[in-house]
């Protein structure tokens, strides 16, 4: 049995993923922001285990892993969670820039540094949830772009410090996708929201999982996904 930890399983490509996975009967472990979130993490995915962190302040995710259980051996780490907040970069306060890195950059190196020894013990695999702002940065995307240009260099990084080790790294590049987050940018945008504009988040989902499955002789290292209509 496989052991999945998944940050941002409450909505989106995580809930996909999680129940995708479940399905499989591997061993889920879900983050979640506080206790209350964890228990209905629990609810949602009956025998899920659930690990409290909250990724808006990763200095204490740390602190937070030390009074609870970790996975021995985890064969996957996936990186689903983040937030956007649009505006120019002559308007957007700092707030919305630390919040914006500490939780779509920082959290996820510091939670990948916690959970290394397991990935190592399983030679598993870590796989980051980036966007194609990752690779293209638009006007008023400026904190989020910067966050996922740095996503992608941590992975980068990540896969040669690790691949002798045997293990992998992906960078996913979804496109807009049907998420809470995309009503979020239409709504900052003031364009209306038509969720079968977009990429269904179960396609991003099976682009992360044809990662996961592929054979050990074989790291597929960045896969890009954009909207087919």
């Amino acid at each position: 049995m496989a052991a999945h930890l998944i940050t941002g399983a409450g909505s989106g490509i995580g809930a996909v993923l999680a129940g995708r996975l479940a399905e499989r009967g591997d061993d889920l472990w879900l983050l979640a922001r506080d206790a209350r979130r964890a228990a209905e993490l629990r609810e949602r995915f009956p025998g899920a285990n659930t690990l409290v962190g909250d990724l808006g302040d990763p200095a204490k995710l740390s602190w937070a892993f030390g009074h609870q259980a970790l996975p021995v051996e985890l064969d996957s780490l996936l990186h689903v969670a983040g937030v956007v907040e649009l505006g120019t970069v002559g308007e957007l306060p700092v707030k919305a820039w630390q919040e914006t890195l500490n939780v779509n950059l920082v959290a996820p190196a510091e939670l990948t540094r916690l959970l290394m020894p397991s990935l190592r013990l399983a030679r598993g695999h870590v796989v980051f949830v980036n966007s194609g702002a990752g690779l293209n940065a638009h006007a008023e995307w400026s904190a989020y772009a910067a966050s996922k240009h740095g996503l992608k260099a941590l992975a980068d990084s990540l896969r040669q410090e690790e691949h002798a080790g045997g293990v992998r790294v992906t960078s996913v590049y979804p496109g807009r996708t049907a998420t809470a987050m995309q009503a979020k940018v239409h709504q900052q945008e003031g364009k209306e929201y038509e969720a079968g504009r977009w990429i269904d988040p179960e396609s991003v989902a099976r682009a992360v999982l044809a990662a996961l499955d592929a054979s050990r002789d074989a790291e597929i290292t960045d896969i890009s996904v954009r909207p087919g209509r």
